[in-house]
């Protein structure tokens, strides 16, 4: 299973623009399994060079790196939680991804219609968030309706989430939702969010990752070779990707051998025995022990055997935290 984002803002911001160039750079469905998807949902590479690196000194026949899933959702307006725009609709998808990319419009164009007739990134984004924490009020006062009938019995677990939801429904009512507050009702507003501001380019903006869309569309339609030539590899739409990656706190790790070198996603913090379960469920109920090459010590070394020959090559047990860049390779029982 992937991890997702939903890229959201108001109409007319870029964002399905954004996502289209996205989906110019999603994988190869082929090489993953359950990639029929809905057409609303890119399945796009993470760009990472230690991929390559690892295929060169294992010298694996192919590469698969790991994915990221992007959602391209209808542009939400003032009173969606109303279901103004379909908005409940809408919302109902934001609520399916792990995290939220919100898209601001910076740029200034006279042909593209602002929705409030003007831009001002500010307001726009308390829009959004007004919206996302009102959707979050109605559930929230829904479950506590619900909970305030079970609490007449004098159950204490039922009485706790209830003072619990109620706290943190002041919070929202206040505009500052607790993000220590936990909660299986899937609210927006305790979802990591990036803001992306859409600008000219050249243009700079505090607390968002600026990006050109229109620019990011022109370099998109460029040959490879172009793009290597002219150094627009690490593009804005390279670093949304890994902005993305680090937002929702994942890492990489890898597995090689002469057929296929591929890189995987896995929360940090991950033990052996759950990163193997990424692999093969086998391989986490039968898991053994995993032995792990550290990525700078094994580009360092540049082969496996030189790699042992320097003692850094070693075996893990089940209390092994799995470290972004590792090569791991599992035993385990069948």
């Amino acid at each position: 299973m992937s991890f997702s984002l939903g890229i959201i803002g108001l109409p007319n911001v870029g964002k399905s623009t954004l996502f289209n160039i996205l989906s110019k750079a999603q994988a190869e469905v082929s090489n993953y399994p359950f990639c029929t998807i809905d057409p609303n949902v890119g399945v796009v590479e993470v760009p990472d060079e230690r991929l390559k690196k690892i295929q060169e000194i294992m010298r694996s026949k192919k590469a698969l790196p790991t994915v990221i899933e992007f959602y391209d959702i209808a542009g939400l307006v003032k009173n969606a939680h109303k279901g103004e725009g379909l908005g409940n609709q809408f919302l109902s998808h934001i609520r399916k991804v792990d995290a939220i990319i919100h898209v601001v419009r910076c740029f200034k164009d006279p042909n593209i219609v602002h929705v409030d007739g003007s831009v001002d990134p500010k307001r726009d984004i308390e829009i959004i968030n007004t919206e996302l924490i009102l959707a979050d009020l109605a559930i929230v006062e829904k479950k506590m309706q619900s909970l305030k009938l079970k609490a007449k019995s004098g159950d204490k677990k039922i009485q706790a989430e209830l003072e619990g939801l109620e706290k943190f429904g002041q919070s929202l009512q206040a505009g500052k939702p607790d993000q220590n507050f936990q909660s299986d009702l899937g609210l927006l507003t305790l979802k990591p969010m990036l803001y992306v501001a859409n600008v000219d380019e050249g243009q700079p903006f505090e607390g968002a990752l600026p990006i050109s869309i229109k620019l990011e569309a022109e370099i998109s339609e460029l040959p490879d070779k172009d793009k290597q030539e002219l150094g627009l590899e690490a593009s804005g739409l390279a670093k949304l990707i890994k902005a993305s990656y680090q937002l929702l706190d994942l890492i990489t790790f890898f597995t090689a051998n002469d057929k296929e070198c591929r890189a995987w996603t896995i929360k940090s913090g991950t033990k052996a025995p759950q990163a193997a379960g990424k692999i093969h469920s086998d391989m986490e109920k039968g898991f053994i022990a995993a032995d792990v090459a550290h990525y700078a010590d094994l580009a360092q070394a540049g082969s496996i055997q030189k790699l042992k020959e320097s003692g850094r090559w070693h075996t893990e047990g089940k209390g092994y935290v799995v470290q972004d860049g590792d090569l791991v390779l599992v035993k385990f029982n069948v």
